[in-house]
């Protein structure tokens, strides 16, 4: 009787109505994983994490094509309301948290000149970009208090929570346009945009929360105030990690959490590289479409940094989760996936090139 009612077959269906697409999604486990390893191995191995990122990925996305495949409208709501997505972004929301401890508690064990030193920095720098930052993105964004405490305890990982009031508030308001300090302007290079795009970020967060508690009628200085909250966390947060782990500890803490910044500022500077919206006869931007975010199918990179190459879809309607944004026929396209195309801003000569050719070609610029 039991094995014929409907509770025996649900656990098939679901996995039918999701299409197998959290299996996909786990392959970012792999960079916990290597992480994990990389902080009890020596000499190049404890660079784990950024060979596999931006060796391996890089040079596979060189091969594979772009999937540019949208879901139907009945897979996107049975993704959208599948709980299971959230629990992998809070799973792994933990698992940052447990490998900045990991980090914390073997850092001080080996010499701070040593290679070993440094790719431990670098491959906890790398989970503080593409965990911790990258959780709170997404986060961020979600409806609720439980989702938007994860994120920011997940951003708090790499000193940036100042990155939700900013980005949420300001980001997506003015991206595309010349006074939004995260989108990087045609000629200028990744390394001047890296503090522009942070230092402006932070102002401008400060400026967004006055402002929002004037409105208000609050006290700029009050518990209220959420980049107050944040910097007195943040303060805390590098009192207990010096208390515990000692000044060594700290200072790979700091370096890493400034690897992850440098990680999410690259991402920032090739997501609107040289994209304006229009200005209106009202002294208004036009609204943000598709076509003012460069966008990457490529699958592997899609996969596991949750789909943030789907930029366009993205910011045109800023609330779907990431298991359900499009591939949009009027975003511009980029070469490759984010990891070689982060690579390739490291040379800005060679970046102009290619991108300054494509920004040429888009159909709004045609005839300029």
């Amino acid at each position: 009787m039991f094995y014929g009612s409907k509770f025996a077959v649900r656990p098939f269906a679901l996995v039918e109505r999701l299409d197998l697409a959290l299996f996909r999604y786990l392959l970012v486990l792999l960079f916990p994983a290597a992480t994990a390893a990389a902080f009890f191995l020596s000499g190049v191995l404890t660079f784990l994490p950024a060979i596999i990122f931006f060796g391996l990925v890089s040079l596979l996305e060189l091969f594979v094509q772009p999937d540019r495949a949208n879901l139907s409208d009945d897979r996107k709501r049975d993704r959208a309301n599948a709980r299971i997505f959230d629990g992998l972004l809070y799973s792994l929301a933990l698992i940052q948290f447990g490998l900045l401890v990991m980090f914390l508690a073997t850092i001080s064990r080996v010499p701070v000149a040593s290679i070993e030193f440094v790719g431990r920095v670098l491959s906890m720098g790398m989970m503080c970009g593409l965990l911790g930052i990258n959780l709170g993105h997404e986060l961020g964004h979600r409806a609720g208090a439980l989702p938007r405490r994860i994120a920011e305890f997940a951003l708090l990982t790499s000193l940036e929570n100042h990155f939700m009031p900013y980005h949420n508030l300001g980001h997506h308001r003015n991206a595309a346009t010349p006074g939004d300090p995260a989108t990087a302007r045609r000629g200028e290079s990744v390394y001047a945009f890296w503090f522009r795009s942070q230092i402006g970020s932070y102002i401008e967060a400060w400026q967004i929360e006055s402002g929002r508690l004037k409105k208000r009628g609050m006290r700029i200085v009050s518990i209220r105030n959420r980049m107050l909250v944040y910097t007195i966390a943040q303060i805390g947060l590098l009192a207990v990690i010096l208390a515990e782990f000692g000044v060594e500890a700290l200072g790979a803490f700091i370096a890493a959490a400034v690897i992850g910044k440098i990680l999410l500022e690259t991402a920032n500077y090739i997501e609107h590289y040289g994209l304006l919206r229009r200005k209106l006869a009202n002294g208004r931007y036009e609204r943000v479409g598709p076509e003012h975010s460069w966008n990457s199918d490529h699958p592997i990179s899609r996969a596991v940094l949750f789909e943030l190459s789907r930029h366009s879809d993205h910011h045109f309607i800023a609330s779907k989760h990431f298991q359900v944004l499009d591939s949009l026929p009027t975003s511009p396209q980029l070469p490759t996936g984010y990891p070689g195309m982060m690579l390739l801003s490291l040379v800005p000569p060679l970046w102009f090139r290619v991108m300054d050719r494509r920004i040429d070609r888009l159909p709004q610029n045609a005839g300029n």
